[in-house]
């Protein structure tokens, strides 16, 4: 289900069957034009992966809005902020919680984070139209998709 008016009203019906939050860390930052176009890719991929993967786990899992940082922001800071969205989240009956990000600088601090990590390495270009970038972005789904059902068992 995602963050639109007729997933949640489903949701709120059918809370009792879903266990999961998927919550996107999505960096944002406009003042370094080096790293703009690579930043902007990886946010569209990890929006495309974030809503295929709530397309196949669809009935188990919510997908939030994306979590924007600031790109050199201090990330334990950051956690602070997550863990408050974690504790909202966590006033409905969701389980599991799971961060999806491209970001490594996610991983020191996987520790404090009040949910599970799904990092990935991101690619910094392409096409997303392409056959190529397409299957891989199948591949990292179903991967993603097995992982989190692993926490379900």
């Amino acid at each position: 289900m995602k963050w639109k008016k007729n997933d949640i009203i489903q949701y709120m019906e059918a809370k009792d069957f879903i266990d999961s939050v998927l919550i996107p860390l999505v960096p944002f930052q406009v003042s370094d034009d080096n790293t703009l176009p690579s930043s902007t890719f990886q946010s569209e991929v990890i929006q495309i992966l974030a809503n295929e993967i709530e397309k196949e786990l669809t009935g188990r899992v919510l997908l939030t809005p994306p979590l924007h940082y600031l790109k050199n922001t201090n990330k334990e800071t950051e956690v602070s902020r997550l863990n408050q969205w974690v504790q909202d989240v966590k006033q409905q009956p969701f389980e599991h919680v799971f961060f999806l990000t491209f970001d490594s600088g996610w991983k020191k601090l996987e520790k404090d984070l009040d949910g599970t990590l799904l990092w990935l390495p991101g690619s910094k270009s392409g096409n997303l139209q392409s056959a190529e970038m397409r299957a891989v972005i199948k591949d990292q789904v179903d991967q993603l998709g097995e992982l989190i059902r692993s926490y379900w068992v």
